[in-house]
């Protein structure tokens, strides 16, 4: 991926920039990642982008600009706007009740306060909606957020992973389990955008992988993301990595045996499952810096886009529950359909702007786009789970130390 304008000429110093480099290059000298990419454009024009490290350690292949990455929760911005798609057709209201849509979602049931088992629940008083669905208010959760519903998803293993069963039948299986607080009384992150990409099946009449090919994909000629990769990418795959003990990288996921592989995928998770490309993924960043178009094709509406990218919550994060997840902040940073809102930054304690919005992925990768300074970046590494080191925190530093006009 090549600069398309002197970095100086979009008001960044070419210099500074050089610092995100080093930076990337000291986390892989230090054995803590294999590899990373960055990319930095300002006004639609790559002002910075480079790969270092290893896609592949045991094969010793290069990181470069074709390397296929697994997105995971990169993927939840990606299922929203296609939710919101439908939306603007009529088809379906943020406040319809998901039951509607989804049959097993009538007898909900929510877990007691200070609940001691799976069991020990009563009917749900609100009715999930999408818009719980969208802004993680639903109730639904993750295994790895732990607690007595954190372990029963685990045990089911509920975690939409490729091999675990289609969308419809994991969504159904989903509700067989309660919620684990009335939807809308808080937020918590969760599967709640894989059930967001089942609305879009039973909305639109289409599997989620048909509807983002020909609604989303298709149009941003984003032609290496999908949900698995066929045998003639593999060898453009990373593998993915995770810290042992003695805080070096080990490997979790081979590229050549990663369940990832085509002709393994049952499930397409809205909410974790697509792999792509830095190249293939600033195209859907862009279209949402320009509020719903790239390239001649428009996906959404401009006010449709702004309407996604404003707080919707009362308050930040941290006015709406327990901190349990760490992609973001949650003093001074709210949510809006799919990815989090910048409301201040101070009292984030990271650089940004108000009004950025973006999100990541379990893999340490991230995405945001600035409306002020009118930027995208994005980032990948593949080193799970995302919570090892602040990589996120100090590439905004990074990224914006180089500004100087």
């Amino acid at each position: 991926m090549n600069v398309t304008q002197k970095p100086e000429s979009q008001g960044f110093s070419t210099t500074r920039l050089e610092v995100i480099t080093d930076w990337m290059n000291r986390y892989v000298e230090e054995g803590k990642l294999a590899g990373a990419q960055a990319v930095v454009a300002r006004r639609g024009q790559i002002a910075y982008a480079n790969s270092v490290g290893l896609s592949d350690m045991e094969n010793n292949i290069p990181w470069n600009d074709n390397t296929l990455a697994r997105f995971y929760s990169m993927t939840k911005p990606v299922t929203s706007v296609a939710l919101m798609m439908l939306f603007e057709k009529g088809l379906c209201h943020l406040d319809d009740p998901v039951e509607w849509f989804i049959p097993s979602f009538k007898k909900m049931r929510v877990l007691r306060p200070n609940a001691q088992s799976i069991e020990d629940t009563e009917p749900a008083t609100v009715k999930p909606t999408i818009r719980h669905m969208l802004t993680h208010m639903s109730g639904l959760t993750y295994d790895f957020n732990g607690g007595i519903l954190g372990e029963a998803y685990a045990a089911a293993k509920m975690d939409f992973g490729p091999r675990r069963g289609t969308l419809e039948s994991q969504v159904d299986k989903l509700a067989e389990l309660p919620l684990q607080f009335t939807p809308g009384a808080r937020w918590n992150y969760g599967v709640s955008t894989d059930v967001v990409g089942r609305l879009v099946e039973v909305i639109s009449g289409s599997d989620l992988r048909t509807f983002l090919d020909e609604y989303i994909l298709g149009p941003l000629a984003m032609t290496d993301t999908a949900f698995d990769v066929p045998d003639d990418k593999i060898d453009r795959f990373a593998s993915l990595y995770g810290r042992g003990p003695d805080g070096k990288i080990k490997l979790l996921d081979a590229a050549s045996k990663s369940v990832f592989r085509a002709g393994r995928t049952e499930c397409y998770s809205g909410g974790g499952g697509l792999m792509s490309t830095a190249g293939d993924y600033l195209k859907f960043a862009e279209m949402i810096r320009q509020r719903g178009a790239y390239n001649g094709e428009r996906l959404l509406g401009s006010r449709t886009v702004d309407y996604m990218t404003r707080n919707h919550l009362v308050g930040d994060l941290a006015d709406n529950g327990q901190p349990v997840f760490s992609e973001i902040s949650f003093e001074g940073v709210g949510f809006g359909l799919g990815g989090w809102v910048m409301l201040d930054p101070p009292k984030s304690q990271m650089m940004g702007s108000v009004g950025d919005f973006g999100w990541g992925g379990m893999a340490s990768t991230v995405f945001w786009v600035d409306p002020v300074e009118e930027m995208t970046v994005l980032f990948l590494t593949q080193l799970a789970p995302s919570s090892q080191y602040p990589l996120r925190k100090e590439l905004r530093t990074l990224v914006h130390q180089a500004l100087v006009d």
